[in-house]
């Protein structure tokens, strides 16, 4: 019996030191059995189709050997290499534990990007005169602020959008109407176009005065779904009265969205008095934003942003609200110009 019990007290003390095992001690996962591979398109594109996969990885992170860095959760991406020629990267993988162990692993590829004049795909000149070409344009109708607590009243009345001698003009005027101090017009593309990827160039000459808001930019057609920011917004310029010649080029997104948007400024020369061309160039690999032809701000596009899909153009001014501030007092008009918009696949 006294035997028996000694080889009950072994077992219970051997299971006790096993399950006292301090934390600290407790094996941490690593990723193993990295591998990395890459499918070069043939079409002079620059498209590459790069798959990773390891055992034990929750992300992977990508440096495509050009200073872009993309983290993808599933391991498998489409990149666009846009340097012109026959070129050779050096593509580091890192894969990523749950306890943020990792492992590495670097190819080379070899991609050829082809030099390709993009076609004009759609665009408004505003060469006839009158309201503007309703099968390409609508309105926004209304007051109540617009999310911005904006101070304007939207018409589709040509006092507020007109075309005219090439241009077209959207008129923010000082005057009482439907309860509001401030009338304006916001022409929107939904339900006459929308697209997905393209270069977008907008020539236009920004209104003055102290409150305006003017901005032409872009929302998800999957707003009335999906609601904001998960639509995605583009905006491609957007200028305040009360900075003048400050242009700003901004993303809107899940993360990063009102006062934490994805963006950046350029200060220009007469944004007011004279025309400049506001333009965007939209991969599936990146965006980037300008103000004639000088790049200011770029974002890696990926499938964790929502910016895959087919978008409308938006183009209006404001009076005050969140971003415009507050209106000067002596206030009574200000317009801004569009002479084209452009789109170009």
């Amino acid at each position: 019996m006294k035997h028996f019990l000694l080889l009950i007290l072994f077992v219970l003390g051997f299971v006790l030191s096993f399950g006292c095992k301090k934390s600290d001690e407790v094996e941490k996962i690593i990723p193993t059995n990295l591998e990395v591979n890459a499918v070069v398109s043939s079409d002079g594109s620059g498209n590459v189709a790069f798959t990773a996969t390891a055992d034990n990885a929750i992300s992977y992170d990508y440096e495509f050997g050009n200073g872009d860095i993309q983290t993808v959760q599933s391991g498998i991406v489409t990149y666009q290499y846009t340097q012109v020629g026959t070129l050779t990267y050096s593509v580091t993988v890192t894969a990523k534990s749950i306890d943020n162990l990792t492992a590495k692993e670097t190819i080379q590829v070899t991609v050829t990007v082809n030099e390709v004049t993009p076609s004009l795909y759609w665009s408004d000149e505003f060469n006839v005169d009158g309201a503007p070409d309703p099968t390409k344009w609508g309105y926004d109708i209304g007051g109540g602020g617009w999310g911005n607590q904006e101070l304007e009243y939207y018409t589709n009345r040509t006092a507020n959008a007109v075309v005219e001698q090439g241009v077209l003009k959207i008129n923010a005027i000082k005057e009482s109407y439907q309860g509001y101090e401030y009338t304006s017009a916001r022409l929107i593309s939904k339900g006459k176009f929308d697209f997905k990827y393209g270069k977008v160039e907008v020539r236009a000459k920004l209104p003055a005065g102290v409150g305006t808001w003017p901005a032409i930019w872009m929302l998800g057609i999957d707003i009335s779904t999906a609601g904001w920011p998960y639509c995605g917004e583009i905006d491609i310029m957007e200028h305040r009265g009360s900075e003048l010649n400050k242009i700003y080029g901004t993303l809107h997104y899940p993360g990063r969205s009102g006062g934490n948007a994805d963006g950046s400024t350029i200060t220009i020369s007469n944004a007011t008095t004279e025309f400049h061309v506001y333009s965007i160039d939209w991969t599936a690999a990146y965006i980037k934003i300008y103000v004639d032809d000088t790049l200011y701000h770029t974002v890696i596009n990926s499938d964790s942003i929502p910016f895959n899909h087919n978008f409308f153009f938006i183009m209006n001014i404001a009076m005050g609200g969140t971003f415009g501030g507050t209106v000067d007092p002596s206030f009574t008009n200000a317009t801004m110009e569009v002479d084209y918009i452009r789109v170009y696949k």
